[in-house]
């Protein structure tokens, strides 16, 4: 039978590294938590500055894609001018 003069000590050593190892897990989590913040920070000073730097290119892409809209409607006319030629040759 194990005596109580020992069950005493050694239920408070047991308590106590349970402690520990949850007071090491906890911290480990927020140096994780804080470093994963920075990070975060980081980026969203990231994205920020490739917005400013990307603000001047909207009138360019304006007209970009109005051009490519209008080199669609002709590429379109093409593939069906295309298509018709390719019928009567009996290639489709």
């Amino acid at each position: 039978m194990i005596s109580p003069a020992f069950l005493v000590p050694a239920t408070i050593v047991v308590a106590l590294i349970i402690v520990l190892a949850l007071v090491y897990y906890l911290v480990s989590i927020i140096v994780a938590l804080r470093r994963a913040g920075n990070h975060l920070a980081a980026l969203a000073g990231g994205l920020q500055a490739i917005v400013d730097h990307s603000a001047p290119l909207e009138p360019h892409l304006t007209t970009i894609n109005g051009a490519l809209g209008t080199l669609e409607e002709g590429l379109d006319a093409v593939d069906e001018d295309l298509v018709a030629a390719a019928q009567v040759m009996n290639l489709v």
